[in-house]
């Protein structure tokens, strides 16, 4: 797989993503980085951006409820490079019903060489970075190059 570089701006565009039990961890772990988090475009499933909005008082684009697509559509950014950071406080003790959407979620955040923080600690380490102040290459695969090396 060749790979090709892709610029992060200054201004990054960040999902805030959290299952239920982790809404209110996702809301104080927000509302301690609202100074940080005002300087960035927010985008969010549709319960967690209602709640975050409310809280924080920043515009929140708000997808629809991850059990019924959200988790997806945040998917889409990512595989379209027009999401920089991925902040998704995931129940580890419950299953969801939705399972194999967060999964793929995951997946194609992995794939798109996208940063994940997980819970509090993994993004207090993500937001004490140097790299959320300053634009900065991210190399991400050429999925161009790589369909025209298998065209047959």
């Amino acid at each position: 797989m060749e790979y090709k570089s892709h610029k992060v701006p200054v201004k990054k565009s960040i999902a805030l993503v959290a299952h239920d039990n982790k809404k209110d961890e996702l809301i104080s772990w927000a509302m301690r980085h609202k100074e940080e988090l005002v300087n960035h475009e927010l985008f969010a499933t549709g319960t967690t951006g209602a709640l975050l909005e409310r809280h924080l008082g920043l515009p929140i684009h708000k997808f629809i409820s991850g059990p019924l697509g959200g988790d997806q559509q945040i998917g889409a950014l990512i595989s379209e490079s027009k999401l920089d950071l991925l902040v998704f406080f995931w129940d580890p003790f419950e299953s969801q019903p939705h399972d194999p959407d967060v999964k793929a979620l995951l997946r194609i955040a992995a794939v798109w060489n996208i940063p994940v923080a997980c819970n509090e600690s993994s993004a207090d380490f993500v937001f004490s970075s140097p790299m959320m102040k300053a634009s900065h290459e991210r190399r991400i695969p050429d999925y161009d190059s790589y369909l025209r090396s298998r065209s047959f």
